[in-house]
């Protein structure tokens, strides 16, 4: 089964720039979906963005506009390239591939604070 490892995460003033990663163990050219999720504490999971084989995304309201999502089939590995950070955006940020089981990652801490 491919194994999802997230990187990219750390500590950014309000305002500035992250990008994540996504590196899959193994193929994701047959996986439709893949989406970014996030977990604030004492907050449920939600769904950031999600993107198909096809290159279609769709969005969080709360990132449309300064969140990209993006998928490089040949290298395994599907982004988030996140902007105009602000302090709710503080989260852990999980990768998730939409097969059959679902597939989760462990997660990557992004905390925006001055």
């Amino acid at each position: 089964q491919v194994q999802l490892v997230e990187s990219g995460g750390g500590l950014v003033q309000p305002g500035g720039s992250l990008r994540l990663s996504c590196a899959a163990s193994g193929s994701i050219g047959s996986i439709n979906t893949m989406d970014w999720y996030r977990q604030a504490p004492g907050k449920q999971r939600g769904l950031v963005a999600a993107i198909t084989s096809g290159g279609s995304t769709n969005y969080a309201d709360s990132v449309k506009g300064r969140f990209t999502i993006s998928r490089d089939n040949a290298k395994n590995t599907v982004y988030l390239q996140m902007n105009s950070l602000k302090p709710e955006d503080t989260a852990v940020y999980y990768c998730h591939a939409r097969t059959l089981s679902g597939i989760w990652g462990h997660g990557t801490q992004v905390t925006v604070s001055s």
